[in-house]
């Protein structure tokens, strides 16, 4: 399967988050060395895990609404949620260190939100679909 295919079968927030890491792993690795282990590694780790949560979640098969797969997945939807928040804030003290350049801050947080509003909407989707409503 070539990288196209593969795009189109994600649902859009792997693909946006998968976007967002992309574009992380290449700011970073133009960043200050002495931010190597502190700032550069946050960014990259809460954008990876963020994205390993969400390929997570979407493998939870969940068809009934009482099941405990339910509850699993939206955990696991909520922690990535909670990574991407963290990498919005940490992008913020990279650029307020010299990490990276304000234009690199605004780009990730623009993703980072676009990546928060299509998790909210899965949620609620997910919510919705199992509420019968």
């Amino acid at each position: 399967m070539n990288t196209t295919q593969s795009k189109k079968s994600d649902l859009t927030v792997i693909a946006k988050t998968k976007e967002l890491c992309s574009y992380i792993l290449t700011v970073t690795e133009k960043s200050p060395k002495r931010f190597r282990f502190t700032l550069t590694s946050r960014l990259q780790n809460y954008a990876l895990d963020a994205l390993e949560k969400l390929y997570l979640a979407n493998e939870v098969f969940v068809q009934l609404p009482s099941s405990p797969e339910v509850n699993r997945r939206l955990q696991l939807q909520h922690e990535a949620m909670t990574y991407l928040k963290l990498l919005s804030y940490m992008a913020e003290l990279a650029k307020d260190q010299g990490c990276i350049l304000y234009k690199q801050f605004e780009q990730i947080t623009k993703q980072a939100c676009d990546c928060q509003n299509l998790l909210g909407a899965w949620i609620k989707s997910d919510k919705r679909r199992l509420s019968g409503k």
